[in-house]
């Protein structure tokens, strides 16, 4: 089968490997959709994420869609359309039962934390345990179905802060997984969504997608004390150290994006004078189960997407995906269509 293959930093090749045959419990899917994700951008640029380096040729990809191709239990037919939850989860901890996302020895496709390497889903076949399926509502494209796991993220976000229904609600950062968070929390019934970015082309996809005000960071004034909640998408420190600024006082504040695995400045100030609830949100639990009912019944999140290159011009895809300011959510197209 052909797929996509990243051998270690900017070495990002089109390949052929052994077709995977399913065993018990497993299922065969034909990719269709792979978006670029963050950690994916990592992986090819600079070899590593975070401490994970490539140590041996990684399939990239987990935000994936396409469609059963062989289902050895004949539950699900050849041809139905799917989306995957990525994770495969270890083992409980006292504390964390009910977070199985949390659970040490899991796995995640198109992951470097592993030995050997999970292998993710930019390849022709994809081979995945029954129960990371997730068979699509009719209506649903393949397309929009890529979003699910990154939608996923931000839902996430959201139900670590307890929930965004009739509050004000301030979104750092207008990268892919902020504009999704933006529309989610439109979509959950927030009151008021403000998205910020350094850029003017992030904020005005988040106008697009409903955002009720934008901050464009080092022009405008980001006001003090005006938000119930804020999602920090972006994972810069200064961004941190503004969010907490922006809290009103008792409000919370999630970190979302993913940030350095190093020293960094923020100042705590504010967290203790206003009694701000600082929190962490990591990947998801069960969340991607309603970003596909999200994505059905508001087609319009699929604009989140900017850029759709075939795998032939993956390194152009990846590229692109790099430019925040020219791009939003960039997605390759598979073999499936061939």
């Amino acid at each position: 089968m052909r797929a996509l293959v990243i051998n270690g930093k900017l070495d990002l090749v089109e390949t052929e490997l052994p077709t995977p045959e399913p065993g018990p419990g497993q299922v065969r899917l034909r990719m269709a959709f792979g978006g670029v994700c963050g950690s994916d951008l990592h992986y090819y640029n600079e070899g590593a994420n975070g401490e994970y380096v490539v140590r041996e040729p990684l399939v990239p990809g987990h935000e994936v869609s396409g469609t059963v191709d062989v289902d050895p239990s004949g539950d699900l037919a050849p041809g139905t359309p799917v989306t995957v939850h990525p994770a495969t989860f270890g083992s409980p901890e006292p504390g964390i039962e009910d977070r199985r996302h949390l659970w040490p020895g899991g796995a995640y496709l198109g992951s470097a934390s592993t030995w050997p390497h999970t292998q993710g889903g930019m390849s022709e076949f994809l081979l995945v345990d029954k129960g990371m399926v997730r068979p699509l509502p009719a209506g649903l494209s393949l397309r929009r179905a890529a979003l699910a796991e990154p939608l996923a993220v931000a839902l996430h976000g959201i139900t670590v802060a307890g929930g965004v229904r009739g509050k004000r609600v301030l979104v750092s950062g207008s990268g892919p997984i902020g504009l999704l968070a933006t529309a989610a929390c439109i979509a959950e019934g927030a009151a008021e969504v403000t998205a910020t970015d350094v850029l003017p082309g992030p904020l005005e996809r988040a106008r697009r997608l409903g955002a009720h005000s934008t901050v464009q960071i080092g022009t405008d004034e980001l006001p003090a004390l005006a938000f119930d909640v804020v999602l920090e998408c972006s994972g810069v420190p200064a961004a941190v150290s503004a969010a907490l600024v922006a809290a009103r006082r008792a409000g919370v504040v999630v970190q979302v994006g993913m940030v350095p695995n190093e020293p960094r400045g923020i100042n705590l100030a504010p967290l203790i004078s206003k009694e701000l609830q600082l929190r962490g949100a990591f990947r998801f639990d069960d969340e991607i189960d309603r970003a596909i009912e999200l994505l059905l019944e508001t087609p319009g999140i699929e604009d989140v997407i900017t850029h759709e290159l075939p795998a032939g011009q993956a390194l152009e895809a990846f590229a692109v995906a790099k430019d925040s300011e020219a791009s939003g959510k960039v997605v390759i197209s598979l073999w499936a269509g061939e």
